[in-house]
């Protein structure tokens, strides 16, 4: 059975690559907690955007896809879903939104983990009830040559619940402990627990909402405002890899966490970048309206609507707004989705 082991975390053991990037993640939170305070409106909206661009970018990770549409009609307007696909994505929906509300009433404890995961599927599978698996899994990856070999053998089913309750434990007395390092105790958890592979299925979907209820919990709130998932999802290649090469070893009580926990640090610090250049641009004359209008569409991972744009940008007219957007739509900076009222706008691929 795998022995968990975060001692390593203290602080002074860690390498000064982590140590610097993490410092720097947290001025960037620090700095994000003050503009919210002056922002909050802004913050709110882009709080409702996140949530939609999250919602797309974890299920879409897994192959999991549906239209803008139907998605928008999904995620903010509460609709039921119509097919499997929907009801996997409206499962999503519905974890996310209990995280973002009530993060400090959940932690990584085996009740939450299994009862996030029962929500998460019962609309796709009425029968899922949180269990752990029951059988054996792999994790496979298809070759260039259309072949499939196992990449990983998570836990087997018969060790899982005694190896996820020594998690849960290992991840409980690291809390606790004031010298070790919590911002990077985070992705440490989460590699281990892909690597137990507790569910049958959808554990990387959860592992995405594990990771946004930990850094909630600890301050670290960026995934709010600038999704955190997609950001996961904009260089999905290097986050697989650094999956497959922290979890090489890992069977035998050797993984190799730096590789998952540098990349997990640099989309966290990807994240509030973003935060701080979207909010750049409110600061006062700093910039011209049509710039910033600009920028937020240019940077936005998801297509914006007039009104959107406004909500963001709450000194600038709509007229302004439609003006620009119309100029950017000419140029062909940015496409047109929908039209009238449901016209959206996103970066021309």
């Amino acid at each position: 059975m795998h022995i968990f082991d975060y001692s390593f975390l203290k602080n002074d053991l860690l390498p000064a690559q982590l140590v610097t990037l993490a410092a720097d993640i947290s001025a960037l939170k620090a700095m994000s907690a003050v503009r919210r305070q002056e922002n909050a409106a802004a913050f709110s909206q882009l709080e409702a955007l996140a949530k939609i661009e999250s919602v797309k970018a974890s299920n879409a990770i897994e192959g999991i896809v549906t239209t803008d549409e139907r998605l928008r009609a999904l995620v903010v307007g509460g609709a039921a879903p119509l097919n499997h696909t929907e009801a996997e994505i409206a499962g999503y929906r519905d974890v996310l939104e209990e995280i973002h509300l009530h993060a400090d009433a959940h932690d990584f404890r085996e009740s939450d983990i299994r009862a996030f995961h029962a929500r998460m599927m019962r609309l796709a599978d009425p029968a899922a009830d949180g269990s752990w698996k029951k059988d054996d899994n792999v994790i496979a990856e298809r070759l260039p040559d259309g072949r499939r070999v196992v990449r990983f053998r998570p836990t087997r089913a018969a060790e899982t619940p005694e190896t996820m309750r020594q998690l849960v434990l290992a991840y409980e007395e690291a809390r606790d402990d004031a010298g070790v390092n919590k911002l990077l105790l985070i992705p440490c958890v989460i590699l281990d627990f892909l690597c137990v592979h507790p569910f049958r299925d959808g554990n990387g979907r959860l592992s995405r909402l594990l990771t946004l209820l930990l850094l909630y919990r600890n301050g670290f709130d960026a995934g709010k405002y600038v999704s955190f998932e997609g950001a996961v999802n904009a260089r999905k290649a290097e986050y697989y890899e650094a999956l497959r090469q922290s979890s090489v070893g890992w069977a035998e009580n050797a993984p190799r966490y730096f590789p998952f926990l540098v990349d997990f640090l640099t989309t966290l610090y990807t994240c509030y970048h973003e935060l701080d250049r979207r909010f750049a641009s409110v600061r006062a004359g700093r910039v011209t309206k049509k710039s910033r209008i600009e920028k937020t569409v240019l940077d936005s991972f998801t297509p914006l609507s007039k009104a959107d744009i406004c909500g963001i940008l709450p000194d600038v007219s709509p007229t302004t707004v439609e003006a620009v957007l119309g100029a950017m739509v000419r140029d062909g900076r940015i496409r047109r989705i929908g039209s009238g009222r449901a016209s959206r706008y996103m970066r021309a691929q």
